[in-house]
């Protein structure tokens, strides 16, 4: 049954989504966002030719998938493994979304300054548009939450537990958004909708998937499934960035007048060691 709290946010949502994309058509974005290249498919079909957009929703699939599972069972988990009491192991799950809510918040505007910093840890040189692909921090951003979710699984302490539980919503926080702009980054405008669009539809399969995995392994093996479950699906999600499309345009609605290659390569390694190598000779001779 609805509170009225779920009821007050629904109309909230609905006026201001309203009032924000009332004046927006279908019509009127294709006019501002033509496409670049003759083709006789529709968008949708072309933006589902691009290994972006499946790599987008496989990842949003699972990450979906572990958002909703330790949100929704970290509270049995709680009562069950931890010895929590009803009150407080439900607040955990309630730190768990602020978590998320603050990540989401706060690493937003670190991110893209993060992001340069560690292109400059690896020698990566980048340009002004390669910067701004999230690779590197959401590849940070999910290691910590491995070693979070590490903590909550080994540590057999209810506040442990309830504090590692709140970081680890923290650092996935900024996953979603990072992957959106990660995508937009890659494709070119007149694809952003039907990419995002099938990517964001398709990820929501997770979020009944995976819990239901879970609940149906809870009960044959326990619920303390819950933690290995998450940090295999973690680390699937940390390899996915490693084979998400490397950057391969100017600017994004900018199309490059030079024909388009297609690259075999499978991971997305962005070290170019002739250019190291090249400059740390300069630096030696202090030119």
């Amino acid at each position: 049954m609805l509170t009225e709290a779920q009821i007050g946010g629904a109309v909230i949502e609905l006026a201001t989504s309203f009032a924000a994309f009332f004046p927006m058509t279908g019509q009127k974005y294709r006019e501002s966002n033509p496409r670049t290249k003759a083709g006789s498919d529709s968008r949708l079909k072309e933006s589902l030719r691009s290994r972006a957009t499946w790599v987008a929703s496989v990842f949003f699939f699972l990450y979906i998938g572990v958002e909703v599972a330790l949100g929704g069972w970290v509270v049995t988990f709680m009562r069950r493994e931890r010895a929590g009491g009803d009150f407080a192991s439900g607040m955990v799950a309630t730190g768990f979304w602020t978590g998320i809510t603050l990540g989401r918040l706060v690493l937003g505007f670190v991110t893209p300054r993060l992001e340069e910093k560690l292109a400059v840890l690896v020698s990566c040189e980048m340009t002004t548009t390669q910067t701004k692909l999230p690779t590197y921090s959401c590849q940070l951003y999910i290691t910590f939450a491995m070693v979070c979710q590490l903590m909550f699984w080994l540590v057999p302490s209810f506040h442990v537990s309830a504090i590692f539980v709140s970081l680890q919503g923290f650092f996935l926080g900024p996953l979603f958004p990072a992957t959106i702009v990660a995508v937009t980054k890659v494709l070119p405008p007149y694809l952003y909708v039907s990419a995002i669009g099938f990517a964001a539809a398709f990820g929501g399969g997770g979020g009944a998937v995976l819990p239901f995995a879970i609940g149906s392994l809870a009960q044959a093996k326990g619920v303390s499934v819950l933690q290995p479950i998450i940090l295999a699906v973690l680390a699937v999600l940390l390899s996915l960035w490693f084979i998400f499309p490397k950057l391969n345009k100017k600017a994004a609605g900018e199309a490059s007048s030079e024909p388009e290659t297609k690259s075999l390569k499978l991971l997305n390694i962005d070290f170019d060691l002739v250019e190291t190598g090249r400059r740390t000779i300069n630096k030696s001779r202090g030119r």
